[in-house]
């Protein structure tokens, strides 16, 4: 579910220029986002579930293609650390995830000291490090925000809000891409995307924020949605091109190849994550 704000047009066999195989895309879309109302509606705290095997497959996918790329980062520890990070919040909230994080660093920096042996120097040590840092705080650290919403108050349908108004932002971007894209937004990064696309993001993300406002958390303050879809549309299409850059940089298209049309866990959630910050933060503060 990620923010794209693209230029394509349709082209023939069911795969847009954009790089989307339509139909396939569609139907592991619909089949995802029915698994995640059946969950949230009847099973809320399964949501934890789905999050941390989502974050293991993502999180093997990124160490993977960052090996592949020459960052030799601990696999098993950015694995079994993520899990706890978001796994700690249940019993400690936010607090035990930033235990488990510094617990995770230092054991990722004893483990990369010693991963050639006690009679050889690691190589590369503080670049692998910083890296495997960064996906700590890429993907179990920001995920936590999304499972924590799911605890609170209105926590399932807060869940909801946050996955319809990145998915409306998708829509929007796509439809308004197609139909009148021609002003490329960052053509160094991602030049699929264009000015009107983003536009068309703004319009219907905004539209689904306010109208989540209202008949989704149950408040009659609709401006939350005026405050919020904005906010997701800008994060969630910032998320996208930062996923991009680094898939730039290790020079590949997609993080995996587990879902058709789609890519891998990773490029659905390069936007849903730092999206679930910002709207744990700013439910927090207006609800």
């Amino acid at each position: 579910m990620t923010s794209t704000p693209e230029r394509a047009e349709s082209a023939p066999g069911g795969t847009s220029r954009a790089g989307r195989n339509l139909p396939a895309a569609i139907g592991v879309g619909g089949s995802l986002g029915a698994m995640i109302i059946v969950v949230l509606l009847f099973a809320p705290n399964g949501w934890y579930v789905v999050v941390s095997i989502a974050l293991a497959i993502a999180t093997w996918e990124v160490a993977k293609r960052l090996r592949d790329g020459g960052y030799a980062v601990p696999v098993i520890p950015l694995i079994v650390g993520g899990q706890a990070m978001l796994w700690s919040s249940w019993p400690f909230g936010l607090e035990g995830t930033f235990v488990a994080m510094a617990a995770t660093v230092l054991v990722m920096m004893v483990w990369k000291l010693f991963a050639q042996g006690l009679a050889n120097a690691p190589e590369n040590y503080m670049r692998d490090l910083s890296v495997s840092t960064l996906v700590l705080a890429w993907l179990p650290m920001l995920a936590t925000f999304g499972t924590e919403m799911v605890r609170e108050d209105q926590g399932n349908m807060r869940v909801f809000t946050l996955v319809l108004v990145v998915v409306c932002s998708d829509v929007g971007g796509y439809a308004a891409g197609v139909l009148f894209g021609k002003h490329p937004m960052a053509p160094a990064i991602s030049p699929k995307k264009s000015w009107e696309g983003l536009g068309g993001s703004l319009v219907v993300g905004t539209l689904g924020a306010v109208a989540c406002a209202l008949w989704i958390l149950d408040t009659p303050n609709w401006w939350i949605g005026l405050v919020l879809g904005p906010l997701l549309v800008l994060v969630a299409t910032t998320g996208d091109l930062v996923e991009s850059q680094i898939k730039r940089d290790l020079g590949i298209k997609d993080m995996g190849t587990l879902l058709p049309g789609h890519g891998g866990i990773m490029d659905r959630l390069d936007s849903l994550l730092p999206s679930a910050f910002v709207t744990w933060a700013v439910l927090a503060w207006l609800l």
